[in-house]
């Protein structure tokens, strides 16, 4: 690595999870960073992830865990219900022994609070990185360096450039030409419940998921236990936008579940108008590569996944830590994107695979079999692949 390139930052484009992870372990391992932001002004955004110990385990090491302990709910223990009976299939406590078995503990959070979380510490670590009302337009590899263009005519250089701009990637177009996203068919319906609106029979087990023919639902809670985040899936036809965040009637949430378990009902009827969304779920397939030069994907840029395994944000955190340790690694920036994209790419191409295969065993039409017959075991096993994988150490 020349002088001059080493006083060149890394450039990450897209201030989401998975941005803003990359960039402070970008920092964390010593190398100068930029983030750049196509909105103007950060706001409140979606609603609640799960963190599991994989994700927690990346953001402790970062030394972010007492930050986010103080915002996230640890959920005492979940549950699995018939979907119209309300039988409890599958009950197994949570609460410490997720630190105890996997070395960090699981989260639930709400996602603003956690972007909250990463944007203040990334300005309080590295001011000035943040960089807002800067879409990206196109970049040009100049010798040991990249060079990126932005829509408000800013034009940067940097020694390696990131996409971290979600499922809709510029930065990916850029690299492989547009791809048209594959509807899957399936649909979803956010929300969130004020607590004090449900009874102590709706809040428990802490999480809960019901399964049954053609849906799910899923709650469980955020803010402290303030809230209570849900997300209900369906089958549905076709399907015109891929927004994950269109405002919806809770009466069109309630006659799609009709029949349900009334505590589902309840939690749907509760539902503030103003905090009811739908979210069409779109599939790409796994990329063969993610790096070009000294240009590479990170999170859903470059491997989006269905939200049946809730590891969506836990891909981007661990892409995010990984990346940092190569780029800290190799000197040389093409090698070290390469070596970064062989330690990805097999996990992250497996959980696309796992959380499709997963969306269908939440639909199937008789959940009680599942959990007779042993096939629930083939779920805690995977739970475990998932849980384990330590970001800051894995080989690269």
């Amino acid at each position: 690595m020349t002088n001059h390139e080493e006083t060149l930052p890394v450039l990450v484009v897209g201030a989401g999870i998975g941005g803003l992870v990359a960039a402070l372990a970008l920092h964390h391992v010593g190398l100068p960073v930029a983030v750049f932001e196509q909105v103007s002004e950060l706001s409140e955004v979606g609603a609640g992830l799960t963190m599991y110990p994989n994700a927690t385990r990346a953001l402790e090491y970062l030394g972010l865990g007492d930050a986010l302990a103080a915002v996230a709910v640890i959920p005492e223990d979940g549950g699995v219900r018939h979907w119209q009976t309300g039988e409890l299939l599958r009950h197994f406590p949570v609460g410490s022994q997720a630190r105890t078995r996997y070395g960090a503990p699981q989260y639930f959070v709400h996602r603003a609070d956690l972007q909250e979380l990463l944007v203040g510490t990334l300005r309080a670590r590295v001011p000035g990185a943040l960089h807002l009302d800067h879409a990206f337009l196109s970049y040009e590899e100049q010798g040991n360096q990249v060079v990126a263009h932005f829509a408000n005519g800013a034009t940067v250089a940097g020694r390696a450039l990131i996409g971290c701009d979600g499922i809709h990637s510029r930065v990916r177009e850029c690299l492989f030409g547009p791809d048209a996203p594959r509807f899957t068919g399936k649909v979803a319906w956010r929300g969130l419940v004020p607590m004090e609106r449900l009874s102590e029979q709706q809040r428990t087990p802490t999480s809960c998921l019901w399964t049954g023919p053609d849906h799910a639902f899923l709650r469980y809670p955020v803010r402290g236990g303030r809230l209570m985040n849900y997300v209900a899936h369906a089958a549905q036809g076709a399907w015109a936008e891929e927004s994950w965040k269109l405002p919806s009637e809770v009466s069109e949430v309630l006659a799609e579940f009709a029949g349900w378990d009334p505590a589902v009902l309840a939690v749907i009827a509760a539902t503030p108008p103003e905090l009811c969304f739908k979210w069409a779920l779109f599939d790409r397939d796994p990329l063969p590569r993610w790096s070009v030069g000294r240009v590479t994907l990170l999170g859903d840029a470059a491997h989006p996944a269905l939200p049946y395994l809730g590891q969506g944000a836990g891909m981007a955190i661990e892409d995010g830590m990984v990346l940092a340790r190569c780029l800290a690694l190799e000197p040389a920036v093409p090698a070290a994107l390469q070596r970064y994209e062989a330690a990805r790419q097999p996990r992250c191409q497996w959980v696309q695979r796992e959380s499709r295969a997963n969306g269908d065993r939440f639909f199937e039409a008789d959940p009680t079999a599942r959990y007779q017959d042993g096939r629930a075991q083939s779920s805690a096993d995977l739970e475990q692949a998932l849980r384990y994988y330590d970001a800051t150490s894995v080989p690269v």
